[in-house]
């Protein structure tokens, strides 16, 4: 089973607009509501892809009823532990060409509420696979990520992590199985320059080696994507076409290649599918679909490198 995890989960609310002109009333040419998050978001991808998935973290208040209805009316079953406060809103405002976003507060996290959530996951196995995914909570520490992920090594579960800042640089330590950074998070992960492949691919087989994580996967939006791992070192070309919906691109790529390396356990076809999974979503109004996925595929290359 999949199990993804968001710890810090909102309600996207996304308004189209033609300008956005501070001081004054705006009003939206349009506007509607998601159900957002990292973690959420690979599992809605991986439901469009034809994969369950069982969505955990921290919901509360109205927002997180829209979460769990939202879940619900599409099928993704779900195990969030309750809060007393209402899960945040996030603000996506989308001018011209432009992205601007506003996130809302985490609520409060008690001692409580963070034992209810592990001990969902201490019977979880060999046969099971973690999507940990997004910002930590104001009120988690820095190293939740690093604790989550040692304990469930030790379970004999794979991990794969999305995350960035203070929080990747915990985790690391613990060695999850696949990571995703981009190259920014990965050049500021190491106080260094990653401009250059070379770059790119250096600090990535450091991650590799030393941490002793299976998968890099680092993905440069039109450049394509650089792989280190048990397949060796590659690089994808980008699939060609309009930026439109930058927001969950990401999350796609994760959905992309957990779903292609449980069918085939081939990380260069996986690596494929991740480049194809976030294109896709960045070209469409919203998440990808798999008909969209597989158009693209035939324009991801892998280069040796």
């Amino acid at each position: 089973m999949i199990y993804t995890i968001t710890l810090n989960p909102a309600v996207d609310y996304v308004v189209k607009l033609e300008l956005v002109e501070q001081g004054t009333i705006n009003r939206s040419q349009d506007d509607y509501k998601e159900a957002g998050g990292k973690g959420i978001n690979v599992s809605r991808v991986l439901n469009r892809l034809g994969t369950t998935s069982t969505a955990l973290g921290f919901v509360g208040g109205f927002t997180g009823k829209f979460i769990t209805d939202y879940l619900e009316e599409v099928d993704i079953v779900h195990d969030f532990v309750s809060l007393q406060e209402d899960t945040r809103i996030n603000i996506k405002l989308k001018a011209g060409n432009e992205e601007t976003e506003i996130n809302g507060k985490s609520p409060t996290i008690t001692e409580k509420n963070y034992n209810s959530f592990v001990n969902k996951l201490r019977g979880l196995t060999t046969e099971d696979i973690v999507v940990l995914a997004g910002s930590l909570p104001t009120f988690l520490p820095d190293d939740t990520y690093h604790s989550i992920i040692t304990m469930l090594n030790a379970q004999g579960v794979s991990v794969i992590l999305d995350t960035s800042g203070l929080a990747l640089e915990q985790a690391i330590k613990a060695s999850p199985a696949f990571i995703k950074p981009n190259n920014y998070e990965l050049a500021e992960l190491f106080s260094e320059k990653a401009e250059t492949d070379q770059d790119i691919v250096r600090l990535a087989k450091r991650l590799h080696e030393e941490n002793r994580i299976d998968h890099v996967f680092v993905s440069m939006a039109k450049e394509g994507a650089i792989y280190v791992g048990e397949a060796g070192t590659f690089k994808l070309s980008a699939p060609k076409g309009q930026a439109i919906h930058s927001v969950g691109a990401g999350d796609s790529s994760v959905a992309g290649f957990l779903y292609k390396w449980q069918q085939t356990t081939n990380a260069v076809e996986a690596a494929r599918y991740a480049v194809a999974s976030g294109s896709a979503t960045a070209f469409s109004k919203t998440l990808c679909t798999k008909d969209e996925v597989e158009k693209l595929l035939a324009e991801v290359h892998v280069t040796a490198i």
